[in-house]
């Protein structure tokens, strides 16, 4: 564990290692994703991969399940739906918007989080965490690359536009409601139905259920096992972190997905290291608490 050399505390809490380790993670699980997708249609995939995942969560959590309240029923169903629409309209936008520029888009969700904290539930980010925000932000546009900034104002980049608002939105609901609600019961809510909705969505977009692979099926097994852990994981340690500063922790994704990517052999650009590096201070820096002026002269 890390530390701060200055008054010996952790430097992370338990429950910031904890989003650290699953946004790891999470980032390890794009190159799985982009492989299933050439089986699957997304719709599909991801009904399927969040179905597993809350079938899982409620065979493990059964008994707890019993004693659901309407607010956990509520606030996870609403969460449910913030994520089917991060993962719906991202992949609408990426019909007719370039990887970068949608991952440029989808980026905005950093900046959005610690605003929408500020002005719906009147915690006011401290300065440091604005600090880490600011570097966070800066190294997902590099990591997007020159090629983002093309923007038009078509129907794809306004669907990913509102995918980002979705991603912030389920982040301010899981951090509005941590501290009323059990994390397991929630889970298995939200996941059941974001894949759910995923399903339903299908005949709306014209996807058609895809011939039957080894792959997808698999992917979306493990993977559903992955998003179990990730979502419980994020209602747990969510009771303690605040929104804006686990959407810093959040925002490392990429790093990871693109040290994975490096491992299975691909090349990253100097400006996506940069970008890399940029996120990662913005996390150390977010952590950071400024050192109170010694007034007593010890």
């Amino acid at each position: 564990m890390m530390h701060n050399s200055a008054d010996g505390k952790a430097f992370f809490s338990r429950q910031e290692l904890a989003l650290i380790g699953i946004t790891l993670l999470w980032g390890a699980t794009f190159l799985i994703v982009h492989i299933a997708v050439a089986y699957s249609g997304p719709l599909f995939f991801v009904g399927l991969r969040f179905v597993t995942a809350g079938l899982l969560s409620l065979l493990f959590f059964r008994k707890a399940v019993r004693r659901m309240t309407r607010t956990e029923l509520l606030a996870g169903s609403a969460i449910g739906v913030t994520i089917f629409l991060g993962y719906a309209l991202q992949t609408y936008g990426l019909q007719t918007v370039n990887s970068s520029t949608s991952a440029f888009l989808t980026a905005l969700y950093v900046p959005m989080v610690p605003l929408l904290q500020w002005a719906f539930l009147r915690r006011r980010p401290k300065a440091m965490t604005w600090a880490g925000v600011v570097l966070a932000f800066l190294g997902l546009v590099l990591l997007a690359g020159p090629e983002a900034l093309h923007l038009g104002l078509g129907t794809g980049e306004i669907a990913t536009l509102l995918s980002a608002a979705a991603i912030a939105c389920e982040i301010l609901l899981i951090g509005r409601f941590a501290g009323q609600v059990d994390s397991s019961r929630i889970t298995v809510v939200q996941l059941l139905v974001g894949g759910m909705l995923s399903f339903a969505a299908m005949p709306v977009a014209g996807e058609a259920i895809p011939s039957f692979s080894w792959i997808w099926l698999t992917a979306a097994i493990g993977l559903g096992a992955a998003s179990a852990v990730i979502q419980l994981t994020m209602n747990w340690a969510q009771k303690s972190v605040s929104p804006a500063r686990a959407t810093i922790i959040y925002a490392s994704e990429p790093v990871w997905a693109g040290l994975v990517g490096r491992i299975a052999g691909d090349r990253l650009p100097a400006l996506a290291v940069l970008g890399g590096a940029l996120i990662v201070a913005g996390v150390v820096v977010s952590e950071l608490k400024p050192r109170r002026p010694d007034l007593d002269g010890r």
